[in-house]
């Protein structure tokens, strides 16, 4: 590609289901969108085994597979999926002025930030070897298949809570690891999991290795006050520590909230920057389900194209 500076109408950054979902439908709208694909293509859903909550896989489907079946639907219609990852953008010119991978520059008259966000880890080999078999950052994805056998979860705020009572639901045993003798979470999440009998909280307690060796079989923890040591029996391994959005680039344009998650305007997927918009996990803290955030990709492209629409009719 030349250095010269690349015009384009709608260019999507990042290829999760939220920013393949908006690449269909704005290349179905013939805005000829331009995607690329950041630093993990396919975005979460890539670390992720078996889906089976996505409605029109009757018997699932594996996570990456499912994000190729995205990605060739993208591609049907005309869009231009580029690997490359944005490393800076300027939101202050009318088109926008976007970087990648530090060299290319692009123009473009809208912007979809669909960058996602990324689990937080505790940052254990055997963690990292064993994540899609048995360890997990996302209960209400993958609780399912460890119905009736005993797991674990580590955490101590709200989010931490809703999952162990969700998988509580599902699982014979819960064991909830928390850091300290006391938890971030508000109090009605805390009565919640405290007064769930499947639910043994295990205060001053850290991982110090995820056991097994194709798949989970248990955890070492120890206890930080008394320096002791146990093995639980778990079949499942759930960190639920909180996420990151991946926004920081985005960060001296675009407002979010303190922890990094873009604002949009209520009802829509605007942002405060006038023809960028926001889908995803990048904007939503509450869901982060493969299906909404398709949805929100939708909703994102429609915004574009109406924009695009209302600036060529002045």
């Amino acid at each position: 590609m030349n250095q010269e500076t690349e015009k384009v109408k709608v260019l999507i950054i990042g290829s999760g289901p939220a920013g393949y979902t908006a690449a269909i439908y704005a290349s179905r709208a013939g805005l000829n969108p331009v995607l690329y694909t950041g630093g993990q293509p396919g975005g979460q859903l890539t670390i992720t085994t078996d889906v089976e909550n996505y409605p029109g896989y009757p018997d699932g489907i594996m996570g990456p597979e499912m994000m190729e079946d995205f990605r060739k639907q993208a591609e049907r219609f005309g869009t231009e999926v580029r690997y490359g990852l944005v490393t800076d953008v300027d939101f202050t010119v009318t088109p926008k002025l976007i970087t990648v991978d530090e060299q290319i520059k692009i123009h473009a008259d809208t912007v979809i930030i669909s960058t996602g966000a990324s689990a937080k880890w505790l940052g254990l080999e055997s963690e990292t070897r064993l994540n899609g078999r048995g360890v997990s950052a996302c209960a209400v994805c993958d609780g399912f298949f460890f119905r009736g056998q005993d797991v674990a979860i580590v955490g101590a705020g709200d989010t931490a809570c809703e999952e162990a009572a969700y998988l509580a639901n599902i699982c014979s045993k819960v064991y909830m690891l928390v850091r300290k003798d006391e938890m971030r979470a508000s109090q009605i999440m805390q009565k919640r999991v405290m007064n769930n009998p499947k639910i043994e909280i295990l205060w001053n307690t850290e991982t110090e290795e995820v056991l097994g060796e194709d798949e989970v079989k248990g955890a070492r923890v120890v206890n930080n006050k008394t320096g002791e040591k146990r093995d639980l029996e778990i079949s499942g391994f759930f960190v639920a520590i909180g996420h990151q959005p991946n926004t920081e680039v985005f960060k001296k344009f675009i407002h979010m909230d303190e922890a990094g998650y873009i604002k949009t305007v209520p009802g829509s997927t605007k942002t405060n920057v006038e023809g960028v918009f926001a889908c995803g996990d990048a904007q939503d803290n509450v869901y982060r389900q493969a299906v909404t955030a398709a949805g929100t990709g939708c909703m994102a492209a429609l915004d574009a194209e109406r924009y695009l629409a209302e600036i060529e009719n002045h």
